[in-house]
């Protein structure tokens, strides 16, 4: 008998690439416009979307989350793109409340880091920067971060595929780097445009630092490497607990779980029909 090829059809290695060019392009697309907030630093954006600046970081990152939802949809499940508004929802709600309470954390990416972990990095990045623009149409001061938020969920997703998932006490782990990651590429924004006073809690640490002499990019970017990995150790973590407190079956519906072992414990066995 001829062994079966482990090669894919042309077709679908056309379709392939086609899915990591959208990827590359959605990717391509919200760094750009994180480089363009940092380079002009538009203090008006936190007025809402009636200024150029606030239209073209919503531009920007609302193209680069459509590239990237575009290029992974045809290999997400129906589970996925359902949970996906879920996840919206649930960072929003904890983002909010989080900026109320004074505390130095955010805890406004645990449906990224979710979704991240059952359907991959892009996936992940998607959800990202779809909860900041999102939540921008309520509280504008978060839309320039979607850039991080983005990658908060990218991070989770190569976190997933090279196992860090399958041991509870390394997704922790995986967030103290993702956090110490984001913390630095979400400092020049705070600084930039915000001055450092985005969040409550996060303001008085930059404070602190600063009545100590620093500078204000040198203060928030301290306070970010304080804050973040903390809040992305929590973050990760608690993703953790969701996934393993869905049904197995439900997990293993998923194609990235499958296809990288993203969590312990095998395929559950398919039903006698």
């Amino acid at each position: 008998m001829s062994q079966p090829s482990l090669t894919l059809p042309p077709t679908d290695r056309q379709a392939v690439r086609r899915r990591r060019l959208l990827e590359l392009l959605g990717a391509a697309a919200i760094a750009a416009t994180f480089v363009f907030l940092v380079l002009t630093q538009p203090a008006d954006i936190a007025g809402g979307l009636g200024s150029v600046s606030s239209l073209v970081a919503l531009g920007g990152f609302l193209l680069g989350a459509l590239l990237l939802i575009v290029g992974v949809l045809p290999t997400l499940p129906t589970s996925t793109v359902v949970l996906i508004p879920v996840a919206l929802v649930l960072n929003i709600v904890l983002g909010q409340l989080m900026g109320t309470s004074g505390l130095p954390f955010y805890l406004d990416s645990i449906g990224t880091v979710l979704i991240a972990v059952l359907a991959g990095p892009a996936a992940g990045a998607a959800t990202g920067a779809l909860s900041s623009i999102v939540w921008s149409f309520f509280n504008p001061t978060v839309l320039p971060f979607a850039a991080g938020a983005a990658l908060i969920g990218f991070l989770a997703g190569v976190a997933a595929r090279y196992g860090l998932f399958r041991r509870f006490y390394l997704a922790p782990v995986a967030g103290f780097v993702t956090g110490i990651i984001a913390g630095v590429v979400s400092a020049p924004i705070a600084a930039f445009v915000f001055g450092g006073t985005s969040g409550a809690g996060t303001g008085a640490i930059v404070s602190a630092f600063r009545a100590m002499g620093d500078t204000l990019l040198a203060a928030i970017t301290k306070q970010a490497l304080i804050s973040d990995p903390m809040d992305k150790a929590i973050v990760f973590a608690i993703a953790a607990m969701l996934v393993y407190a869905l049904p197995r079956r439900t997990t293993f519906q998923f194609p990235f779980v499958r296809r990288f072992r993203v969590l312990a414990g095998r395929e559950p066995a398919a039903r006698n029909s």
